[in-house]
């Protein structure tokens, strides 16, 4: 069974004998979102406006506009869950809404 980790910046690697390995990705897994580019088409291919998916975030639509704009760039925990929501939109956004 393949162990992988999410790592905070996005990355993600394959636990091997307690050592971490990236993980070489394939041509159907989105690359993490990391320009304002990217995160505008994020939240476009979510057929979400920026308040929608600043509130689905719990950030505060002045981030969703300064990472859309570039004058921010998203870090750490938010990068990591831009990934996860780019990989699989419906699970990240159902987790989400239980929180």
């Amino acid at each position: 069974m393949q162990r992988l980790r999410l790592k905070a910046d996005g990355r993600i690697v394959e636990l091997r004998d307690g050592q971490e390995c990236p993980l070489v990705p394939t041509a159907s897994v989105a690359p993490a979102p990391t320009g304002p580019v990217e995160v505008r088409d994020l939240r476009r291919r979510a057929d979400l406006t920026q308040q929608e998916f600043a509130a689905k975030l719990g950030v505060p639509v002045e981030t969703i506009r300064n990472w859309e704009q570039g004058k921010r760039m998203p870090r750490g925990p938010a990068r990591a869950l831009l990934t996860v929501i780019a990989h699989a939109p419906d699970a990240a956004f159902a987790a989400l809404a239980k929180a």
